[in-house]
Order: C-alpha cells, then sequence, then structure tokens
C-alpha cells in the first residue's frame, strides 16, 4: 500500500521527500516522529493521524480538517498548553503495526483562509508547526527522520480499501468476523440480501447453495444490478460474478443442500437457511444440528386482508447447543404445504431486504458487534399491518 498510495498521491510523495516518518494504517495516513513540549518542558515524541478517504484504487483525499494525536496535551515554551486546539480526549483503534500508535486526544485548527488544507502536505506541514514549533525552536529537533513503517496488509477479504469502518472508528468490531466461515443456503429474494450484506462484512468465507436458475421475477426481488446475459444462469453463478470484483472468499455450487451434505458445510461457523420449501428445510435442520453448527432461518408469510397485503415475516436463531430444542417448538414449517400468495405471483423486495436485515443483525449481535441483552430474543416476528416486532427466548414456548 506504501508504494502505490505515495506513487498515485503527490501531497504524500511530498510528505516522504521532506522526511515525514511516513505510514499506512487501517485506511489512516500515520506520521510517527513528531516532536513536542509536555508541561514540564521536556521533550516528547508523538504522532499525527488522519483519516484517508479513497477516491478509488490509488487516489486519496481528506476527510476534514481535524487530526488525531497519539501523546500528551503539547506545550508551549512559557509552559501553558498550545491554545486554539479544539478537540479533546478520544481513541482510535489502528492496526497490528501500529500498536506503537496510542491515539489519546484530537485536534481541530481550520486554515483561516477557507476553512479547508489544500491536500494532506498542507495539513501535516500546519499542524506540526503548531505542535512541535515550540519544541524544534528549545531543543533543535524537528520531525524529519526519513523513517518509513510499511506494512503490507494481506489478510483483508475486500478487493477495495474498507474506508467506511475506518470512517466510522470500528475496526475492533469488525474483526470479529474475521474468522467467521458462513454459508447461506438458498439464494432466493431474502437469501439474495443475505448475501449482499454478508458480502460487505468482512467474514472469511461465504459458502451459497442453490440449484435453481434465475429468472426475470427474481431480478425484482434481488439486490444489485440486471445484466441481462444473467437470466437463465444459475443462481449461484449470477451472484458470484456479483461480488467478483468487490472481495475474495465467495464460493457458489449449483446444488441442494440435504442430509447427505456434511462435506460441503465442513468447517463452516454459521449458516442462514433461506429456504421456502419446507421438506427442504427440515433436512437442512437436522443436518446443521447434528455437525452443531449455529444458524438463522427465516421465512415469510403473506395474505390479502382488506384488500391488502398483510403478514409476517420471521427470524429464528438455532444455537450450536440449543438448536434441537427450537426446532421442537415448531417456530419453522418443515413440511410441504399449500402453495400461498407469496411463493405463486407476488414480488417484494422489501420485504426480502427487511427480513435478511433482521437476519443479519441478530448474526451480528452473537458476534458482539451490535449490543445485545442478558436474556436475548432468539425467535422474531415482524407483522407488517403495525409495523411491530414481537420475540422469544429459547426457554420461552
Amino acid at each position: 500500500m506504501f508504494q502505490r498510495l505515495v506513487s498515485h498521491n503527490d501531497d504524500l510523495r511530498l510528505l516522504v521527500e521532506k522526511g515525514y516518518a511516513v505510514a499506512f494504517d487501517n485506511n489512516c495516513l500515520v506520521v510517527r516522529d513528531i516532536p513536542y513540549l509536555d508541561n514540564q518542558r521536556r521533550l516528547q515524541t508523538g504522532a499525527i493521524v488522519s483519516k484517508l478517504v479513497f477516491i478509488d484504487e490509488n487516489r486519496v483525499t481528506q476527510d476534514d480538517h481535524q487530526i488525531y494525536f497519539a501523546g500528551s496535551v503539547p506545550h508551549n515554551l512559557d509552559g501553558m498548553p498550545i491554545p486554539n486546539l479544539a478537540g479533546g480526549p478520544i481513541s482510535l483503534q489502528l492496526g497490528e503495526a501500529s500498536k506503537d500508535v496510542v491515539v489519546e486526544r484530537s485536534f481541530s485548527n481550520k486554515p483561516r483562509i477557507d476553512g479547508r488544507f489544500a491536500d494532506f502536505f498542507d495539513k501535516i506541514e500546519s499542524y506540526v508547526g503548531i505542535l512541535s514549533g515550540p519544541a524544534m525552536e528549545l531543543f533543535d529537533v524537528n520531525p524529519y527522520t526519513f523513517r518509513i513503517v510499511e506494512h503490507v496488509e494481506t489478510d483483508s477479504v475486500f478487493k477495495l480499501n474498507d474506508t467506511l469502518t475506518s470512517k466510522a472508528e470500528i475496526t475492533d468490531l469488525s474483526a470479529k468476523f474475521k474468522d467467521d466461515i458462513v454459508a447461506v443456503i438458498g439464494l432466493g429474494g431474502t437469501g439474495g440480501y443475505v448475501l449482499d450484506f454478508l458480502a460487505k462484512t468482512p467474514v472469511r468465507e461465504i459458502r451459497t447453495f442453490d440449484l435453481d436458475r434465475f429468472y426475470v421475477h427474481n431480478a425484482f426481488r434481488s439486490p444489485g444490478m440486471l445484466q441481462l446475459g444473467e437470466l437463465g444462469k444459475h443462481k449461484t453463478e449470477v451472484y458470484a460474478a456479483r461480488y467478483e470484483n468487490f472481495r475474495t472468499g465467495v464460493t457458489a455450487e449449483a446444488k441442494f443442500i440435504d442430509a447427505t451434505s456434511s462435506a460441503d458445510l465442513a468447517g463452516v461457523t454459521f449458516a442462514f437457511v433461506c429456504v421456502d420449501k419446507g421438506s427442504s428445510r427440515a433436512g437442512i435442520f437436522d443436518l446443521l444440528i447434528s455437525m452443531h453448527i449455529p444458524f438463522i432461518d427465516v421465512g415469510m408469510g403473506l395474505k390479502r386482508k382488506n384488500g391488502a397485503l398483510n403478514g409476517l415475516l420471521r427470524t429464528t436463531y438455532y444455537s450450536a447447543d440449543d438448536g434441537q430444542n427450537m426446532r421442537d417448538k415448531g417456530y419453522a414449517e418443515l413440511s410441504d404445504g399449500p402453495e400461498n400468495l407469496y411463493r405463486s405471483n407476488v414480488q417484494i423486495g422489501e420485504l426480502n431486504a427487511l427480513n435478511a436485515s433482521l437476519a443479519i443483525i441478530r448474526f451480528k449481535q452473537l458476534r458482539g458487534f451490535y449490543l445485545e441483552e442478558e436474556n436475548p430474543q432468539h425467535h422474531f416476528l415482524f407483522e407488517i399491518s403495525d409495523l411491530k416486532i414481537v420475540g422469544a427466548s429459547s426457554n420461552e414456548d
């Protein structure tokens, strides 16, 4: 990343050429070896951190005029804190390559002319003048050490830089998914959206399974842009192609999963069951429970009422230890009943997306990404008419 960014961004190249100790980590510019004075006018060394906003794969721009600082409060020659540095205490999670850089505070000092720095070179030069000026005068030091800490990131599943995660400062939370191998069984309306949300989550691997082909009606309840050449292909082929430029680790098998498919799920840490046939669901449940794989099953039932559609969306979690107990409660259809209206002729993408969203949110709760109550609910029903969600925990009927 270092050579790529420096060669495509003149402002970053100028920082390196001047001698700043430049590094890049977690989609941030890190400038080490910044001298400053503490409250006893002793010489200290800190680091400036500034977020990178990627324009494309190679070019970056600033997030805003603020910076983060690893170090204590910088002081002037008179022993007083340097004025006009708004901001305050804050923490920012960086990667393993920058474990020596512990961000403790942020600073905000807008340029007087238009309130925005021209580029990163302008920004770093301005803040160094403010933070390091007193130390440079008192101790005859400077930040131009020509030190480079280059970190080659090799374990990201994304082919683009995940600036959303770094911008939101939730890198430590996203890291909770790094060892997950997730199966998506069924790529119909809800399954397609589950895959779409998962593809943007840094799970290590996503295995998709569906034997059906992608037809026109599927295009009305699937995420992404339709390419006419997709029609008639297997759903697994269509979806795998949609994400191949975005991330690695998405595999596709045009097949049904049943009780004989243990080899396909070897190593899987979590599964989403997105099928609408009860008999198929029963075989999948038996396999997942026997393999102690936790999973979430989704379902939907709609009917006409007073001239409009109403119904329920269901999201049910089956843990590795309590899956059989949840299965016995009968929350999900495990046999084939009469075709309902949704299965015959209604295309409802927003309900598929909502059902998938509830399933993904529950999965992320289980991984500690979202907050979960002490007595979590494992079974959720969302009714369309009143937009309410009711739930039950695993020890409730």
